[in-house]
């Protein structure tokens, strides 16, 4: 197989994997994307095109890195395994939009990488470290403003769950502090090498303009972290936990205009920061 552009089926996938002695890693949670169809319509719903930039980490095999280049985006394809990036670079070698960077993206210089302008991220994440590679870039890469990324569905719940949906929870909240989100689509387990037990989703993340609600992370976070680490636990809990007595938090959930018995997963972000700007002020 050649840097030809043409997206790499199940068949080449797996027999480029063999030539070059790949075995998935199931401790970095590999999952090869081998639906050459799927690829080209991520690829898509990213709005690949010419002069579109586009940062995509686990690129794999280079299924849906093909599949992006061939619109004509411009891609940095992020590949922590070493092990893959001679087949990688077989696959995507000779496409000159393309730059792989072997790198671990949990300690990547985002602003460093990017520089300035508009990114779209699309990728089949790692399953592994698809929550965090997506808070991390949510917060310190201000340039990319789309995001367009394979997850586990049990994630991709979290990522776009809203109050009292099942998957809501910190995670839900952090993303809709900077971003909305939505699932685009369902995966089978058959597009990927080797199958994994779950289902996945397609979802879909756009960078807000600036934050719906007027309070810093460094006070919101804390009192949603303490809201959800002991779920159905009321809000006044929560807040107790953070130091105050029973009386004060009381006092800041009337200010609020939370119920005495609410908890975290029945509020939404701008419930949780009026707890948190008045928690502010009665601390």
């Amino acid at each position: 197989m050649t840097g030809d552009g043409v997206v790499p089926g199940a068949g080449a996938v797996r027999d480029l994997a063999t030539r070059h002695g790949i075995r998935p890693s199931r401790s970095l949670g590999q999952h090869f994307l081998i639906d050459p169809n799927l690829a080209r319509a991520i690829a898509a719903e990213a709005g690949a095109a010419p002069r579109v930039r586009v940062i995509e980490v686990g690129a794999g095999l280079g299924s849906l890195t093909v599949a992006l280049a061939a619109a004509g985006a411009e891609v940095l394809a992020i590949e922590f395994d070493r092990a893959l990036l001679p087949a990688l670079l077989e696959v995507v070698g000779d496409l000159p939009a393309v730059r792989v960077l072997p790198a671990d993206v949990m300690k990547l210089d985002w602003a460093g990488e990017l520089g300035a302008g508009a990114w779209t991220m699309c990728a089949n994440l790692p399953y592994n470290i698809a929550t965090p590679v997506l808070l991390e870039a949510l917060e310190r890469a201000p340039g990319i403003g789309t995001f367009v990324v394979m997850v586990q569905r049990e994630v991709g719940e979290r990522l776009a769950a809203g109050p009292g949906e099942e998957g809501y929870g910190a995670v839900s909240v952090k993303v809709a502090y900077r971003a909305r989100a939505r699932i685009v689509r369902r995966v089978p387990p058959t597009v990927f090498w080797p199958r994994p037990g779950v289902e996945s989703v397609v979802v879909r993340l756009e960078r807000l303009g600036a934050p719906p609600v007027d309070v810093a992370p460094d006070r919101l976070w804390p009192v949603v972290e303490a809201g959800f680490a002991q779920r159905r636990k009321t809000v006044s809990n929560a807040l107790v936990r953070l130091g105050l007595d029973r009386g004060r938090a009381a006092d800041v959930l009337a200010r609020s205009g939370v119920p005495p018995r609410a908890r975290a997963e029945e509020l939404d972000l701008h419930a949780l920061a009026r707890v948190a700007s008045e928690m502010g002020t009665s601390a």
